[in-house]
């Protein structure tokens, strides 16, 4: 007869691994609303906030939505290597901590990050174990809608956000789910991202994030 194995040995009783969480998406699809909601909920997810040199806007908080910092910074910390991804959308340079994220995991907390479909795509490249999910608009009339009622892009800027919204399309199959944000429903977006944490906890095989 084999021998039982009790105690932390036990492979039921394997503590879990945190998720590094990206939640990408087009221009104006509700991405940061969404990450809003969520943190509302009191969900137990590190948010890792990306650095921008962009304008703030009137309905934006400084470390909250983004850190706002001018570009001699901001190329400073690149000079320094302090960025896991950094991209250049529509003119303006975004980019994401990497010691916020190492330190999120190091501590074994569950870590979310919002990026552009560009900077998702280069995540993709070097953290390729993360929970890739892309927000969707349910239509791209929806989200034209939607980028006129922000009332801070002109119409030719809106116009190039719906292009760049078609081709984000084409780099779905690089995601691992999809999630449709309707207008009025994003408490059932919330429910069907926590649902995918849930799922990734009950894996077999769970994900090894890894950052150097």
């Amino acid at each position: 007869m084999s021998e039982v194995t009790h105690g932390s040995e036990h492979p039921f009783n394997s503590p879990g691994r945190p998720l590094l969480i990206v939640l990408s998406g087009p221009s104006g699809v509700g991405k940061d609303a969404i990450l809003t909601r969520l943190k509302e909920s009191d969900y137990p997810l590190r948010s890792i906030t990306t650095l921008t040199t962009r304008a703030q806007r009137a309905t934006e908080t400084n470390g909250v939505d983004y850190h706002f910092v001018s570009m001699e910074r901001f190329q400073k910390m690149i000079e320094n290597g302090e960025f896991l991804e950094r991209a250049n959308v529509y003119g303006n340079w975004y980019g994401v901590p990497r010691e916020a994220v190492k330190q999120a995991l190091d501590r074994g907390e569950d870590t979310i990050m919002k990026l552009d479909v560009q900077g998702a795509t280069t995540i993709k490249k070097i953290v390729p174990q993360a929970v890739f999910i892309f927000v969707a608009p349910p239509s791209m009339e929806e989200l034209a809608m939607r980028l006129r009622q922000r009332y801070t892009d002109s119409p030719a800027d809106i116009d190039l956000r719906l292009k760049m919204a078609e081709e984000e399309k084409k780099q779905l199959p690089l995601f691992d789910y999809v999630v449709v944000n309707k207008w009025g429903e994003i408490d059932l977006v919330v429910s069907e991202i926590k649902a995918i944490i849930t799922a990734e906890k009950c894996r077999v095989t769970p994900r090894e994030i890894t950052l150097s």
